[in-house]
Parts: structure tokens; C-alpha cells; sequence
């Protein structure tokens, strides 16, 4: 063997030494950190905070102090898991940074509403449907859904298709202030469609399926800012919004429906104009026609004095011969009622 080649054996093996000697330090050196410290920090939670740092504490201290101990020691994947176990926990990562430091991410569950079932159990419920339960330190100003029909762990299909439709209606009611304010509660029939109640008043306001939610709530807006904010919250008992182009108003003690025109649905800043009678079955789903009032009785009412009054224009009748000295008069095209 050359003598080159016993030079590059020997610094491969005095590489190889060094190596070797740099991870048992490394390792050794491991072995002597201490956890110096732990951070938390919670994210997720914009309005409601479930959990705080006590509480993360307690879990990560589940199985013995962290703060302290060698961090060769300390299993980081079995405390994610742990903490992970936190049903208002929605993500945990563990991990130390390079001053010995824990740093703990923490995401936390953001409650979108609150559900009460028909027998008389209460929960909340996140963005992905996960079921959370209560909390005595503090109470989420979410909308609330009652007489849900499910009570079980693990829901029937059209209980899921239910919570489907609660997922949707909380999160456009969230996201408006002014139906946050106007809606205390949103019920569940037996059929599974649902009905508004207003904070305001005794109404209830049929919605329907939870389908065409944004369209419904725009007329129903509409009814407000023309009708509701001009004749009180008083007067109407029930108003359906589930019928393609119309409302549907029930005025206290009357028991009859009156609908609204068509044209305030098409323009919130158009009156809506009251009139009689109920639409057909078969009508119900077909475009918006304006609904027009039914024709006046044909009994001449007295104009009001000082008002003028477009009248048919009159058969033609032979006309006057003419006068002396000028051109015949013209019928006048309106009648001027005579003043008093």
C-alpha cells in the first residue's frame, strides 16, 4: 500500500472518530438540559376563550412536572396527544426551542352555536360540526337552535342533515350584526324547517327549509325597513318568508294573510304595497308578480274639495255651432271639481 492511501485510511478513521465523539457530546450534552421553561400561546379563539393557560398547564403536568426535568426525558408526542384529548383543543404542538423552552401552540375550538335538544340537553357546536360541551366559566354569545331532535353521540341521517342546516343558518345570522340583534332563538319543527324568533315582539317568522337563506333574509329585511319599521312590531303575529318572491304577513287578530308586492323584493328601498288575498298552491314557487289590489267598487265616490280627479274622457257629443266672431270652445280634458 502506497503511502497515499495510509494517509487517506487514517483521516477517514480520524474522521469517523470525530464524528462519533461530537454525538456522544451531543447526546450527553441533551442529557444534561433541563426544560427551562414552558410558553403557551392560544390561538382560534377571537371572542369566546375556552381555554387558558392554567388549563394547558394542568394538562401538560398530567403525568408529572414538565418545568425542570431532562428533556431527554420528557415525551413530547404522548403530551400533544394529551393535550389534544381537550375536547375545546382543536390542534396542540409541542416542541423545544434552542433555550430549553417549551413552546406549546395551542388552537382552540371557536363555538358557532348553541343547540338545544327536545330533551332538554344542551351543547355547542364548531365550524366542522364536533359537539363541545359547556363551559362554567363563561356563556358563548352564539345564535341558538332548539328542539333538535338528536340526542346520541352518533346521529341518525337526517339528525346530521339537520346539524348540516344549523352549521348553515348560524354562520349567516353571525355574520350580520343586525340578525345577531333581531334573533333571540331559531326553533326546529317536526317537519325540519325552521322559525325565527325575533327579540323584539311575539312574531314568528316562518324561514322554511334552510335553503335560499341570504335571498329570505333580504325580504324579510325589506318587510322590516318598509312595513314593520312604519306600523309597529305589534301588529303582525306571523310572517313567512319561504315563498319565492313574497312574504306572507298575518296581522294580530285577523287570521287572514295579506301579501306584500313583489317589487320591494327586487329593491329594498321600494315600498311594499299591501294587498289582499292569498296566492295558489301552484304559484307559490313560480316568479314574482306584483300583486295588485282588488278592483274598486263602482259606486262614484265624492272627490275631496280642493283635489283634482282624472276622469274617463266622455263620449263625444255634437259639438255647439259656432259663435259669433271667434272659434268654438274646447272641452276642458279634466273636470275641476267646484269649490265650496
Amino acid at each position: 500500500m502506497s503511502w497515499r492511501k495510509k494517509i487517506q485510511t487514517i483521516a477517514w478513521c480520524l474522521l469517523a472518530v470525530g464524528i462519533i465523539v461530537l454525538l456522544v457530546a451531543a447526546a450527553q450534552k441533551k442529557d444534561s438540559l433541563h426544560c427551562a421553561d414552558i410558553h403557551i400561546e392560544i390561538e382560534g379563539a377571537e371572542e369566546h376563550v375556552f381555554v387558558d393557560e392554567k388549563q394547558v398547564l394542568q394538562l401538560l403536568n398530567k403525568a408529572g412536572a414538565v418545568k425542570g426535568r431532562a428533556i431527554a426525558s420528557i415525551p413530547l408526542r404522548s403530551l400533544e396527544r394529551t393535550v389534544r384529548a381537550d375536547t375545546w383543543i382543536k390542534e396542540a404542538e409541542l416542541f423545544f426551542d434552542n433555550n430549553q423552552v417549551l413552546q406549546v401552540k395551542i388552537t382552540e375550538r371557536e363555538p358557532l352555536a348553541r343547540v338545544f335538544t327536545l330533551q332538554g340537553q344542551s351543547f355547542y357546536i364548531d365550524s366542522s360540526g364536533t359537539r363541545l360541551p359547556l363551559s362554567d366559566r363563561l356563556t358563548a354569545r352564539v345564535p341558538v337552535f332548539t328542539s333538535f331532535p338528536g340526542n346520541k353521540g352518533r346521529l341518525s341521517a337526517p339528525d346530521s342533515a339537520v346539524l348540516k342546516d344549523i352549521k348553515l343558518l348560524a354562520t349567516t345570522i353571525a355574520a350580520h350584526p343586525f340578525w345577531m340583534e333581531l334573533i333571540s332563538q331559531v326553533d326546529i319543527t317536526p317537519q325540519r324547517t325552521y322559525q325565527l324568533i325575533p327579540q323584539l315582539g311575539n312574531q314568528v317568522i316562518e324561514l322554511g327549509p334552510a335553503t335560499d337563506v341570504e335571498t329570505k333574509l333580504n325580504k324579510l329585511y325589506s318587510f322590516y325597513k318598509q312595513v314593520w319599521a312604519k306600523n309597529g312590531f305589534e301588529k303582525y303575529e306571523k310572517v313567512d318568508v319561504q315563498y319565492e318572491g313574497q312574504i306572507v304577513a298575518v296581522r294580530k287578530g285577523e287570521g287572514k294573510p295579506v301579501i306584500d308586492s313583489a317589487t320591494a323584493m327586487q329593491e329594498l328601498t321600494n315600498s311594499i304595497i299591501m294587498a289582499g288575498g292569498i296566492p295558489a298552491a301552484d304559484t307559490m314557487k313560480k316568479p314574482a308578480v306584483v300583486t295588485t289590489p282588488p278592483p274598486a267598487p263602482k259606486t262614484a265616490q265624492q272627490p275631496k274639495p280642493g283635489t283634482a280627479v282624472n276622469r274617463q274622457t266622455p263620449k263625444p257629443k255634437p259639438a255647439a255651432p259656432p259663435q259669433k266672431g271667434g272659434k268654438p270652445k274646447k272641452q276642458p280634458r279634466a273636470v275641476m271639481p267646484a269649490r265650496h
